[in-house]
């Protein structure tokens, strides 16, 4: 019966060490972190390798439920995984134990609430981009290719599509788009 620990941060200049410490301080032999969005599983390969790695008898430990998922369908697969296999999960600074009854409640609530917590921010982020592109101010994010660069690359150096995607490091769809949907030469 091992006590495994799982810490995450969504973006790189965040920090771990306040996590990692929680763990260590709950009796985690092996504590598995990452710097990775919490709103979809894909590309998350720590967790995943505690959730293979995981057998009965066994703990999950976070400091958040957040850390874990962030949508109720994460959140009910990734529990429903542990389960199946005989573990528990539990949080450092919530009243989270699945092998309890009262636990698995108080986890049911808090994954509704963080799914909502992220549905109203995304909303608010909707309606602040919604009131500047209507005041004029929202240029969105910076074009991060060229098309001047693409259609010299074209006209003076004769590339093709494929060559030019090569060479800025873009996809050949990228260089179409960045001449307008023509043809290149070549």
């Amino acid at each position: 019966m091992a006590t495994y620990g799982y810490a995450r941060v969504s973006t790189t200049d965040q920090d771990l060490t306040v996590q990692r410490e929680a763990l260590e301080r709950a009796g985690c032999s092996i504590i598995r972190a990452e710097k990775v969005t919490g709103t979809k599983l894909e590309g998350r390969t720590e967790l995943r390798t505690l959730l293979e790695f995981i057998r009965a008898g066994d703990t999950l430990v976070v400091t958040r439920i957040d850390r874990l998922a962030r949508s109720i369908g994460d959140l009910a697969g990734i529990v429903k995984e542990i389960e199946s296999k005989g573990a528990a999960l539990k949080a450092t600074e919530q009243p989270i134990d699945t092998s309890t009854a009262a636990g698995k409640a108080f986890l049911g609530m808090l994954g509704v609430f963080a799914e909502f917590e992220t549905n109203i921010r995304k909303e608010r982020q909707l309606e602040g981009i919604a009131k500047a592109k209507a005041e004029g101010v929202y240029k969105g994010r910076k074009p991060s290719i060229d098309p001047l660069e693409v259609r010299r690359l074209r006209d003076e150096e004769k590339l093709g599509p494929s060559e030019i995607a090569a060479r800025l490091r873009i996809g050949r769809a990228s260089v179409y788009r960045a001449l307008g949907g023509g043809e290149a030469h070549g």
